[in-house]
């Protein structure tokens, strides 16, 4: 009887080969693993936020009264964005409000998000929600939208800010 069960016990080239089996197995899973995207290292919101001033805007303009404050959130998942706009001390009412493309250094000529329900004062608040297109939730994230608010004085805009989402 022991000899049956001997002779369906693995032999010991069967056993090198199911261990090298075994380990190429478990290598296999390690690396495929290791390589696997990891797409929960994205906040399900991001923080977005902007200090806006007359020196911030390019060229700079005479306004040391005024500034403003941009704050928000980002969904990366919608690429929406949610916000609030406070701002005081403008040379004259506001004449419009909106996103631009473009780093601390440069101005573009087009808006790129509108602000809506933005008051015709020197002093306000408004808030807002916008989808971001690829190229805005790019720029946003890589700190390249900013914030300006225009004055009949300063048409060009008299207060920006660039965006930061954390």
């Amino acid at each position: 009887m022991a000899s049956l069960f001997k002779r369906f016990l693995p032999t010991a080239p069967f056993k090198a080969y199911m261990n090298k089996f075994l380990l190429l197995a478990l290598a296999g899973l390690a690396l495929t693993s290791a390589c696997k995207k990891d797409d929960n290292n994205t906040p399900a919101t991001m923080q977005v936020t902007a200090s806006l001033n007359s020196a911030s805007e390019v060229p700079a303009v005479s306004a040391p009264g005024a500034t403003g404050a941009f704050t928000g959130s980002y969904n990366p998942s919608n690429m929406v964005l949610t916000y609030a706009v406070t701002y005081s001390g403008l040379t004259g009412p506001a004449t419009a409000a909106h996103l631009h493309f473009g780093d601390t250094k440069h101005k573009t000529a087009a808006p790129t998000v509108p602000f809506s329900g933005v008051p015709s004062a020197a002093s306000g608040t408004f808030n807002g929600t916008a989808t971001l297109t690829s190229m805005q939730a790019d720029s946003l994230k890589a700190g390249k939208l900013y914030a300006n608010i225009h004055t009949s004085t300063n048409s060009g805009g008299e207060i920006r800010g660039n965006l930061t989402a954390k």
